[in-house]
C-alpha cells in the first residue's frame, strides 16, 4: 500500500521530527528539513551541508517506468526492493506489497554512502596508505638482509674450501712423506748392493791375479768366497698407496654447509598473523605406523641425562651425576671422554655446526666450548646459572637458565659470547616459563621457533624466532589420566617438535598439533636429538642406554 504520509491529501513532514511541514531541502544529505530543525542539522560540523528551499531543490533523477513508458518510478517497493510507478503501485503486479517514497529511500541509501566514504578517506585508505609504505620499507630492508645472507653464504663457501685445501695439502704432505720413505730404503738398498758387488769385482780381480801367477804358495791357500754371495741380498719391493677416496654424499655435504630453513611468509589478515610456509620445503617424510629400535648403545654411566648427535654412528653423552662426557658409536665403544674444566657435572650438553662440543656448567655459572679436546669458557654468567643448551642454523647458541635466587627463568641467545636477544615474557608482562632449576630442556625447530621442554609447567612452551608466544602443549587433549612432564625435546627436518614424557614420546606438527607416540619400550626417556637423517637418538634416564629409533 502506498505510505500515508505521502498521499495527496496530506502535507510533507520534516524527515527530522515529522511533525511539522517541511520548508527545506539539504541537498549534501538529501534529507526534507523544517524552519525548527535547519539550525540542528546544520550543527553537525563533519560535512559542509547545502540547506535550500524545498521548492527549489534539485529534482531527483527518477528513472522511467519500464512498463509504463510515461510513469517516472516515484516510489519504492519495500518488498521487491526496486523502485516502480504509482501505476505499478496501485493496479500492476506491486498492488498490495508496501510502497515507500523513493525519496526516502534515496534519503537514506545518500547517508549510507556518505558514512561508506567517510570510512574509505578516515580509516581504510589510510591503512592502506601506511601498508604499502611498510612494504617499500621492508623491501629496501630485504635487499640488505639477502644481501648478508649471500656474504654469509660466500663465507661459508670459503671456510669450506679452505678445509678441503688444507685436506688436499695434509693429503699431499704425507704423498712426499712416503715417497721420501720409499726411496729412502730404495737408496739404502742400492747401497747394499753396490758394496757386495764392489767386494765381488775385488775378489774376481784377486782371483785373475792368483792365476795368472801360478804361485803355488797363493793358490794352495786362497779360500773361496762363493758360498757366502750365492745368497743374494734381499731385494726391496715398495708399492705405492692408491687414494682410498669415499664417494661424495652430497646430501651430507649439503648439510654440512648449511641449510636455509623453510620460507616462512607472514600473511597479516586484521590484527590476526598466520604464518604460512612457501615454497624450499624439505622433502616428506610420512610418519611409521611402527617406529623401530635399530641401535642401542650403553653409555657405562649409572644415570643417563643428555644426548647429542656428532653423526649418523656417534654421539656426545653426559650425566648431571658424572663430570666426564662420552663419545660414542654405535657399538658402545669409546671413542673420546672428557671431562668438565671445573670438575663439575655438566648441566647440558650440544654439538654445533663445526662438530665442537658444548656444555653448561650450573655450579660456576659457565658455558664452555670444546674444540680439538681443549675447553674454552665463552660465557661467564652474572647472577644467571644456565640449564640446557642447543646450536641453531645460524651457529648462534640458545641457553635456558635460572637466576641465581631461583625466582626467574629465561632463554637467551648468543652469537659466540655476545648477548643479542633474552626471552622471558609474554605480551601481557607474565613469565614465559616455570621459575625453578628443574630441566628445561631446548631445540630450535626448522621453521626457526624455539621450544622449550618446562618440566614443572608441565608444559612445551613455543615462541617464535622474535620471542613472541605461539603456543603451550601440555599434553594430548584426550589422556586426562597421568599427568604431562616434558623432558628431552628435538626438531627435525619436518618441523616435527619431539618431546621426552616418562615412558613415551609425543610427536607434534610445528603448529602443536599432537599426531602420535613413540613408545619402543621405552624407561624413562630423558635427552633427544636427532641427526641429519632423521634418526632419534633417546637417553635413557633409568637404563644409562641410548636408543637409535627409526620414526619416519
Amino acid at each position: 500500500m502506498l505510505h500515508p504520509r505521502r498521499s495527496a491529501q496530506e502535507v510533507l513532514l520534516c524527515d527530522l521530527c515529522e511533525t511539522v511541514p517541511l520548508q527545506s531541502h539539504c541537498e549534501v544529505c538529501n534529507i526534507n528539513l523544517c524552519v525548527n530543525c535547519v539550525g540542528k542539522h546544520i550543527s553537525d560540523s563533519s560535512k559542509d551541508h547545502n540547506v535550500v528551499p524545498y521548492l527549489r531543490r534539485k529534482s531527483p533523477n527518477y528513472s522511467k517506468c519500464p512498463t509504463h513508458s510515461d510513469k517516472h518510478c516515484e516510489h519504492y517497493c519495500d518488498k521487491c526492493e526496486i523502485p516502480v510507478c504509482s501505476t505499478c503501485a496501485l493496479y500492476g503486479k506491486h498492488k498490495g506489497h508496501d510502497v515507500s517514497d523513493i525519496q526516502e529511500k534515496l534519503s537514506a541509501k545518500t547517508q549510507s554512502l556518505q558514512k561508506a566514504l567517510e570510512e574509505l578517506e578516515t580509516r581504510i585508505y589510510p591503512r592502506y596508505e601506511e601498508m604499502a609504505s611498510d612494504v617499500q620499507t621492508e623491501k629496501a630492508e630485504l635487499e640488505t638482509k639477502y644481501g648478508k645472507l649471500t656474504t654469509t653464504t660466500d663465507q661459508q663457501g670459503e671456510i669450506l674450501h679452505r678445509e678441503i685445501t688444507a685436506i688436499v695439502n695434509q693429503r699431499k704432505s704425507a704423498i712426499v712423506e712416503m715417497k721420501n720413505k720409499h726411496l729412502s730404503t730404495l737408496n739404502k738398498n742400492t747401497e747394499e748392493i753396490t758394496q757386495k758387488m764392489a767386494e765381488l769385482k775385488q775378489i774376481m780381480s784377486d782371483l785373475k791375479s792368483i792365476l795368472k801367477s801360478n804361485d803355488v804358495s797363493l793358490t794352495s791357500t786362497y779360500k773361496s768366497r762363493n758360498s757366502e754371495f750365492r745368497t743374494l741380498p734381499p731385494k726391496v719391493r715398495v708399492t705405492v698407496p692408491s687414494l682410498s677416496a669415499q664417494k661424495i654424499n652430497k646430501d651430507q655435504l649439503n648439510e654440512m654447509f648449511g641449510s636455509l630453513p623453510s620460507l616462512s611468509i607472514n600473511t597479516e589478515h586484521g590484527d590476526t598473523m598466520k604464518s604460512a610456509e612457501a615454497v624450499s620445503s624439505p622433502p616428506v617424510k610420512p610418519l611409521l605406523d611402527e617406529p623401530r629400535v635399530t641401535a642401542t648403545i650403553d653409555t657405562g654411566y649409572k644415570q643417563l641425562t643428555s644426548v647429542s648427535c656428532l653423526s649418523e654412528d656417534q654421539v656426545w653423552t653426559c650425566s648431571q651425576f658424572n663430570e666426564t662426557m662420552k663419545l660414542l658409536n654405535l657399538q658402545s665403544k669409546l671413542l673420546t671422554s672428557i671431562q668438565t674444566k671445573s670438575g663439575n657435572e655438566p648441566q647440558g650438553i650440544a654439538v654445533t655446526r663445526d662438530g665442537d662440543l658444548v656444555y653448561t656448567d650450573y655450579h660456576d655459572n659457565t658455558i664452555n666450548l670444546i674444540k680439538n679436546k681443549q675447553i674454552q669458557t665463552v660465557i661467564t654468567l652474572q647472577g644467571w646459572r644456565p640449564l640446557f643448551v642447543c646450536s641453531t642454523t645460524s651457529d648462534d647458541l640458545l641457553v635456558t637458565m635460572v637466576s641465581d635466587d631461583v625466582t626467574q627463568s629465561k632463554v637467551v641467545r648468543y652469537s659466540g659470547s655476545t648477548e643479542k636477544q633474552s626471552i622471558q615474557f609474554d605480551d601481557q608482562g607474565r613469565p614465559l616459563y616455570s621459575s625453578d632449576g628443574d630441566s628445561k630442556y631446548l631445540s630450535e625447530n626448522k621453521n626457526l621457533d624455539i621450544c622449550v621442554a618446562d618440566y614443572t609447567a608441565s608444559a612445551v612452551v613455543v615462541v617464535n624466532q622474535s620471542g613472541k608466544l605461539r603456543f603451550r602443549y601440555t599434553g594430548h587433549p584426550s589422556n586426562t589420566k597421568q599427568s604431562f612432564n616434558p623432558a628431552g625435546i628435538t626438531t627435525d627436518s619436518q618441523s616435527h617438535i619431539l618431546t621426552a614424557d616418562y615412558h613415551r614420546i609425543h610427536i607434534l606438527d610445528q603448529d602443536g598439533q599432537f599426531l602420535r607416540y613413540i613408545h619402543c619400550d621405552l624407561r624413562v626417556p630423558f635427552g633427544l636429538c636427532v641427526d641429519i637423517r632423521d634418526n632419534l637418538f633417546v637417553a635413557e634416564y633409568n637404563t644409562a642406554k641410548v636408543k637409535k629409533i627409526q620414526y619416519l
